[in-house]
């Protein structure tokens, strides 16, 4: 009965992700941001029974005080859950955000998300990511366009 509810294994699609993930959280002043200053945690990662070459990835983000990521896109449609902090958000040709704990944010799979920052200089901000992406690709990398 309780089956549904199980946490699934790290795979090498959460490796992936991780491997995606830490290069895109830098602090604001733009130095490398050491993996030990962010997290990305896998929550859990499920094919679409309506569509098995789709998969939801959920996942969560944790930006260091005064954090942020660089310009990048997940070509995948992602909703995002701001569990504490206050972010700062926006994707090309869309005006910046600002986010508090209980707000949500949406990116379609075409959109370049150039702004994602934490805004507060002394605390962390933590989102919940959930994505419907293709299977097997990544969840995200840098914009080049």
């Amino acid at each position: 009965m309780y089956a549904q509810y199980r946490r699934s294994k790290p795979s090498r699609r959460f490796l992936a992700t991780i491997l995606v993930a830490w290069p895109l959280l830098v602090p604001a002043s733009g130095a490398s941001a050491a993996p030990a200053d962010a997290s990305v945690a896998e929550l859990m990662s499920r094919d679409l029974i309506s569509g098995p070459e789709k998969e939801v990835v959920m996942l969560t983000v944790t930006y260091p005080a005064a954090g942020s990521s660089l310009p990048h896109r997940h070509d995948a449609q992602v909703f995002v859950y701001v569990l504490e902090g206050e972010l700062t958000m926006q994707v090309r040709g869309g005006q910046p955000v600002t986010l508090g704990a209980g707000q949500t944010f949406y990116e379609a799979p075409a959109d370049i998300h150039v702004v994602s920052a934490n805004r507060s200089t002394s605390a962390p901000a933590k989102i919940l990511v959930v994505m419907i992406k293709d299977k097997g690709k990544p969840a995200s990398r840098p914009a080049t366009d």
